[in-house]
């Protein structure tokens, strides 16, 4: 089956994403998550990943932390007053983001020896504050007369992350230590800047998602309020990188304001930051003018600067954008914290549209692009994910810097937040992975319970259970790869209406009552859009929501010369022997067989050759 995809993607049409669209979404849904700590995962796929996060990665990121690198050092030594400074002055970040990981760990699966070591750690946070409330190990070790002075020494992303860390261990334990550390250096920033004050555009976003989340923990309303001051800043010549820096404006965002924002530009990881922030902001605020804007920079970066793995950021020279529809492929950088950033802003984008196709592509961009970026086994990882490797290109144990290894530490056990949704009509479902959850809806707790073998097969039962009647829509969603399926009410095949691509049930629903999704999940043949000049005369290959791609090991014979055409077949196999388990394709032309595994679990096996986009015969 051939499919025609723009980029690498959707065609527009299939989308309607245009400028008319653009203006209606602006008037806000506001669906809230179920969050991860509600949702129990029970699934094939994701089960041993989350269990591989807790045995293996949380430890060896503990482990490099400690041992390996001085990050933990620089807070002991910042404590102390003397001492140097080791690693790149945003290392304070990777501890926080670990600790985050670590909170998530806690919430769902107890351990008093991780909670003694996140103490541990949140002690020699505490005790690295200076009296002002300010926090950073780089300025505290190498000049505190020189903080304040250079808006791309990330402080305030690092403050950021520490906020987060903060808001999830108090939500994990309900210890509020880092929580006071974290109020503390918020509000040393608003005695420092703010109207009146001092102008400041950090370099790196992350502060302003941060600030939004202390709000919400805190009730605070000047949090909230000074994300916005920040976001505002933006655009207006108030950037200072001191002596340092050989980036322009457009590389932080702070070329325009952003409410005059059309296209993405600069480095991809901040971009993401920033429409999060944004997002974040405009839905408290109910700000039609960043919707507006982050509206047309979806646009800009699903239709014409993001990956077929989901991935955005095709330049390891900035780290993100050059001209649209430059995708090479060998060359991707396609940075792991960008993805997980495309799963953050889709997500809440979704929140205020209830529109799918968000979810569409928070879907593709967790199962292939962010999920590369570690190993199966969990101890390795990948800081770029190109789409093609010349067999050079490994995942290593940690990094200088380690942005990504952290950052998966904390993404892999909060998927559960992404399965469900609620608003005031209706019960969301947006993923497809088994769980049983309990959701408060209509002053009762409705227990929704989910199995499936997602992503290999398109078979998907929900079962409900509450002790009263359920006077609620049922919204399954219906991704966008799905052209075939078929619904079920307690065994009765039933149609529902389709709105912004989710299957509209309704009814008064009771205990014990069954529905049943079953979406065809046939091989297809994607095209990406004839402007990408890196893909002409290739196809990608992909199942469901999964990238396919060929790798060396299981291809040996003229790699470079293996082809498709209109006259492949294709079959695919479940081996459970193979890759932790994984559904195969095996693609045939004649007396020829080519073998493709999903694209996340390459580089798992001895080294060699890759590639996701393959020469097509016509």
């Amino acid at each position: 089956m051939k499919q025609h995809l723009l980029l690498s993607l959707a065609c527009l049409s299939l989308w309607g994403c245009g400028q008319e669209q653009s203006q209606k979404e602006t008037q806000l849904k506001m669906i809230e998550q179920v969050d991860f700590s509600h949702v129990k995962i029970q699934d094939s796929f994701w089960s041993p990943r989350l269990l591989k996060h807790i045995t293996t990665t949380l430890p060896v990121c503990i482990d490099q932390i400690e041992n390996q690198t001085g990050r933990i050092r620089n807070f002991e030594n910042a404590a102390k007053g003397e001492g140097e400074h080791s690693g790149i002055f945003f290392d304070d970040s990777d501890v926080y983001k670990a600790l985050e990981g670590m909170a998530y760990a806690l919430i769902n699966n107890p351990d008093p020896a991780l909670e003694k070591k996140a103490d541990e750690w949140i002690d020699k946070f505490a005790a690295a504050q200076q009296p002002d409330g300010y926090i950073n190990t780089f300025y505290t070790l190498t000049g505190l007369d020189k903080r304040w002075s250079n808006m791309d020494k990330h402080e305030m992303y690092c403050a950021g992350h520490m906020i987060e860390a903060g808001v999830a261990y108090y939500k994990a334990t309900g210890k509020r230590k880092l929580l006071d550390v974290c109020i503390r250096m918020a509000d040393h920033m608003m005695d420092v800047f703010g109207p009146g004050k001092r102008h400041w555009v950090p370099g790196h976003e992350e502060i302003e998602l941060a600030l939004v989340k202390l709000y919400q923990v805190t009730q605070q309303k000047k949090y909230l309020d000074f994300a916005y001051w920040l976001i505002e800043e933006r655009g207006h010549g108030h950037g200072s990188k001191g002596d340092e820096g050989e980036w322009s404006p457009a590389y932080y965002q702070d070329d325009m304001p952003v409410r005059e924002m059309t296209d993405i530009g600069g480095h991809a990881v901040r971009c993401m930051y920033l429409y999060c922030g944004m997002a974040d902001v405009a839905a408290f605020k109910k700000d039609s003018g960043y919707i507006a804007a982050l509206n047309r920079l979806w646009d800009d970066v699903v239709l014409r600067n993001m990956y077929v793995t989901g991935g955005i950021g095709s330049s390891h020279h900035n780290e993100g954008f050059t001209e649209d529809y430059d995708l090479p492929n060998l060359d991707a950088y396609c940075e792991t914290c960008a993805s997980v950033g495309m799963v953050l802003w889709n997500q809440r984008m979704n929140q205020f549209t209830g529109d799918s196709k968000y979810v569409d592509v928070l879907e593709r961009s967790m199962y292939n692009g962010a999920l590369a970026g570690i190993s199966l086994p969990g101890d390795r990882f990948f800081y770029v994910n190109p789409l093609e490797s010349k067999g050079d290109h490994h995942r290593q144990a940690w990094y200088g810097c380690a942005c990504c290894p952290s950052q998966i530490s904390r993404f892999l056990p909060s998927i559960g937040s992404y399965i469900y949704g609620t608003s005031d009509d209706a019960l969301w479902v947006n993923l497809y992975i088994g769980n049983q959850t309990e959701i408060p809806m209509d002053k009762s707790a409705v227990t929704v319970k989910q199995e499936t073998r997602y992503p290999w097969d398109g078979s998907v039962r929900l079962t409900l259970s509450s002790p009263q009647p359920l006077k609620k829509e049922i919204r399954m969603r219906i991704p966008g790869w799905c052209k075939e399926y078929t619904l079920s009410v307690n065994g009765k095949e039933t149609t529902a209406p389709v709105e912004k691509g989710y299957a509209v049930l309704k009814g008064e629903w009771k205990s014990g009552d069954e529905i049943n999704l079953n979406m065809d999940m046939p091989v297809e043949l994607v095209e990406a859009d004839p402007r990408v000049k890196q893909d002409i005369g290739k196809r990608a290959i992909q199942r469901g929501p999964l990238v396919y791609c060929l790798e060396e090991v299981d291809n040996r014979k003229d790699f470079d010369k293996l082809a498709v055409s209109p006259q492949t077949t294709f079959h695919n196999h479940f081996k459970a022997d193979l890759l932790d388990g994984v559904e195969t394709i095996e693609a045939v032309n004649g007396n020829e067989k080519i073998n493709l595994i999903p694209y996340y679990a390459w580089d798992n096996r001895e080294a060699g050759k890759m590639k996701v986009w393959i020469d097509y015969l016509q």
